[in-house]
């Protein structure tokens, strides 16, 4: 068996190895069975918030086991392939199975990353938020080409995007937007996304044509279902509504219909404006129990917690990713050191390399440099 071949052999076993860590193998097909045993009971359903959180856990544990099998299945079926095509010196064969063998690769790589989204709240819906930070016009431009470019990885990734809320600047972009993103392990996938986004561009707003770095604010935390009890004492807010200052519509500016809530013991702010004021009060009251939901999760996850709080004001010294458009193209994470030239893919939304680097870096507790002995 070539070198080549056996290299991708070796790549799918420790994919497979790593998912049956993730998974627990050792005992996943008892839990199944226990899974299997509570369903069979007839009082199930007499909860059925319990119940609906049971059936996705076990599904998610078949659909764990299955992935395992079928990868492991496929691969022992192309090895047999060519290992029959090398006996009967059949090339085409060979080439074939080891087109599928690299397939093969790259989705037992994709299962594993995902098998690293197992945090408590990872497979929920999110919120998203971006804020322009230092540098005026250039800031809202670059929080409004930030909003294009999450939006297109959302979309990208079969995810629904619904606007909750957005200021637009003064001369261009916006000050600030909120999104939900609805799909399965959509906070999962995106939590990696919060900090301080820096831009360094020959500036669309200079006459004279001059490098321009500008900062912008993400904010990722997970949408809480009805399994997440959150208590807000009504004492500890403030409702106000307001105009909204929204694009378009015969209501924006004639209507108090936008809502803002504060939570005077934290300090956190949140606003709706794209509906009627009832609709805003719900979706505003749901986004203030996330932000406060993920408070206590960065309380239990000490990593997290220093990672919010070195976070600071959008500006120097806090970025967590640098893109350069001029002199030379380059976006950098300044956590896990994985770079690429491709400005324009990463701001079209390709981000996937960017968030499985920070994801391996949450598992392991160190960068790919770092476990080279490198600096940072």
């Amino acid at each position: 068996m070539r070198a080549e071949i056996q290299t991708l052999v070796a790549e799918i076993e420790t994919s497979l190895e790593l998912l049956r860590q993730r998974l627990g193998w050792q005992t996943a097909q008892h839990r199944l069975e226990e899974f299997n045993a509570r369903v069979e009971d007839p009082n199930l359903w007499d909860d059925p918030a319990k119940a609906q959180a049971l059936m996705r856990e076990r599904q998610a544990l078949v659909d764990a086991i299955e992935t395992h099998d079928s990868i492991k299945a496929e691969l022992e079926d192309q090895t047999g392939l060519i290992e029959l095509g090398e006996m009967e010196d059949d090339n085409e064969v060979v080439s074939e199975a080891e087109e599928a063998l690299r397939r093969l690769a790259k989705r037992a790589a994709a299962k594993e990353l995902e098998a690293l989204l197992n945090g408590e709240a990872d497979s929920n819906d999110t919120f998203l938020e971006i804020n322009a930070g230092a540098g005026g016009t250039e800031s809202c431009d670059w929080a409004n080409m930030l909003a294009r470019m999450y939006v297109r990885w959302a979309e990208q990734h079969g995810y629904t995007v619904e606007l909750q809320s957005e200021t637009p600047g003064d001369e261009a972009g916006i000050k600030s937007a909120a999104y939900k993103i609805s799909g399965h392990n959509a906070y999962g996938w995106l939590k990696s996304e919060s900090g301080v986004h820096r831009l360094v561009r020959i500036s669309p707003y200079d006459s004279a044509a001059k490098r321009h770095t500008s900062f912008s604010s993400v904010w990722v935390y997970p949408v809480v279902d009805d399994n997440i009890e959150i208590e807000v004492n009504p004492n500890d807010i403030r409702i106000d509504t307001y105009r909204s200052s929204g694009a378009g519509g015969q209501h924006v500016n004639k209507t108090d219909s936008a809502v803002r809530i504060t939570h005077h013991p934290t300090g956190i702010v949140v606003t709706s404006s794209e509906k009627s004021q009832h609709q805003n009060r719900d979706i505003a009251m749901k986004a203030l129990k996330s932000r406060l939901y993920q408070l206590e999760l960065d309380k239990r996850n000490a990593d997290i917690n220093a990672a919010h709080e070195a976070k600071g004001d959008a500006g120097w010294g806090n970025q967590i990713r640098s893109y350069v458009l001029q002199p030379y193209q380059m976006v950098k994470d300044l956590r896990t050191g994985h770079e690429t030239s491709d400005t324009k893919g990463v701001l079209d939304g390709d981000l996937d390399p960017f968030m499985a680097a920070t994801l391996a870096l949450d598992v392991s507790g160190k960068s790919r440099a770092e476990a080279q002995g490198e600096d940072v």
